[in-house]
């Protein structure tokens, strides 16, 4: 049975293909692939593991073709960075705005 797993950090990525018995599961899969070798940070039992962007666990057992995904943690949510990000874009405007204000006074 054909998959494929995969890690991705900010500019690197990694993919190996394996050929695996039927009944294999995710874990097994990563452990099998050398990713954990390649990148010591990986620690299934902080990391999630997806099929095709969906959450799995661990012990789920693999179909033919499947890309097991293994995600590493954010440094903070989208989100939140997004809306910090907004947060402070509003302050420069404000602020903009008030100097204006007063150049003109």
């Amino acid at each position: 049975m054909h998959v494929t797993v995969v890690y991705a950090l900010a500019h690197e990525q990694f993919i190996e293909e394996l050929d695996v018995a039927a009944g294999t599961t995710a874990e097994e899969a990563v452990r099998t692939s050398g990713l954990m070798e390649r990148c010591p940070e990986i620690d299934l039992a902080v990391h999630q593991l997806g099929i095709y962007a969906k959450l799995i666990k661990g012990s789920q057992e693999l179909c033919e073709g499947d890309r097991v995904e293994i995600y590493r943690s954010l440094p903070r949510k989208p989100r939140s960075a997004h809306g910090a990000d907004d947060k402070k874009e509003r302050i420069r405007a404000k602020k903009a705005r008030v100097e204006g204000a007063d150049a003109e006074s």
